[in-house]
């Protein structure tokens, strides 16, 4: 693929975002000292993050004319086709850019290998060169990731790379109708949680750990198993939170899968705060009262980390 142009995509440290909230440095230093933290270690990793982040931006200046777009405007940039696309940061920018990016591929790079876990970030500094080197000659593979898509019956939509949350947008009771291969069930609970398979070992875990733990306590064995998904699974899991059990509301279609073709279908019975936000982010969240339908299905087009 030929490249006209690299889009280096950067969010804010969190020494900027201090800076933001409390206007100086020293009164983000005296903020963070006085309730018992160490500042060094916010000017340390902003100090690491930029070392990491000007040197990509200076190597990939250097065969393409470059653009840097901080996080926030990412849902309103106009990304073009032979758009290389470069993420400098953690794993959670590398999510949230591959919702806006089409199959652009992602050259995501990890800047601090001390602080960041970097599962989604294949390159670090040493190896950063030779990888781009191999970019621009055509010799890179690409991993590809299955995306979820959330389609709304006002024509909205939003995709997500780990995993959908539909409910109240405080986690409190949220009540809905689901409809899922013929069946439909009223349901009050915590909300839902739809993973792909990226997303598989993110929230949709902490909420199997919590049923592994209360099996642990309970002296219980199930007979079943989870099938763990791999990142380019054509399939998405789907499990309720908390399901609340009432004459009302019901306990049977509290998870399952959403194969190839097929649909999940919620309508909200939320008169307000009812939200649909992806990948942690809320920012982004859709609104989903009452008399809001959404449909959720494995997206057509698939991520592309170049790896």
């Amino acid at each position: 693929m030929n490249y006209e142009r690299a889009i280096i995509i950067k969010g804010k440290t969190r020494l900027e975002k201090l800076l933001d909230r409390y206007n100086s440095k020293s009164q983000a230093q005296f903020y963070i000292n006085h309730n018992g933290g160490d500042f060094s270690e916010y000017e340390m990793e902003h100090e690491q993050f930029y070392n990491g982040f000007n040197y990509a931006k200076k190597l990939v200046s250097r065969q393409l004319k470059s653009t840097v777009l901080e996080r926030n405007f990412l849902p309103s940039f106009l990304f073009e086709k032979n758009d290389l696309i470069v993420v400098v940061g953690q794993d959670g920018l590398v999510a949230n850019t591959a919702k806006y990016v089409s199959t652009n591929p992602i050259f995501a790079i990890n800047p601090d290998l001390e602080r960041n876990m970097g599962a989604l970030l294949p390159f670090d500094l040493n190896s950063l060169s030779e990888g781009y080197k191999r970019i621009l000659r055509g010799q890179n593979e690409c991993k590809h990731i299955t995306l979820a898509k959330a389609k709304m019956n006002d024509g909205q939509e939003l995709l997500a790379f780990n995993d959908f949350y539909i409910g109240k947008s405080n986690h409190s009771s949220s009540r809905y109708k689901i409809i899922y291969q013929g069946r439909h069930e009223n349901q009050s609970s915590s909300g839902i949680i739809i993973s792909t398979g990226a997303g598989s070992t993110a929230w949709l875990s902490s909420v199997l750990n919590e049923f592994r733990g209360l099996e642990k306590f309970l002296g219980y064995k199930s007979t079943g198993t989870f099938q763990s998904m791999e990142w380019d699974d054509d399939k998405l899991c789907y499990i309720v939170r908390e399901p609340y059990k009432s004459p009302n509301f019901g306990t049977d279609m509290v998870a399952g899968y959403v194969n190839r073709n097929e649909k999940l279908i919620i309508e909200s019975l939320m008169p307000d705060d009812g939200v649909i936000f992806s990948d942690g982010i809320m920012e982004d969240y859709l609104v989903f009262n009452s008399g809001r339908t959404v449909t959720i299905t494995k997206a057509h087009d698939k991520a592309k980390l170049i790896i």
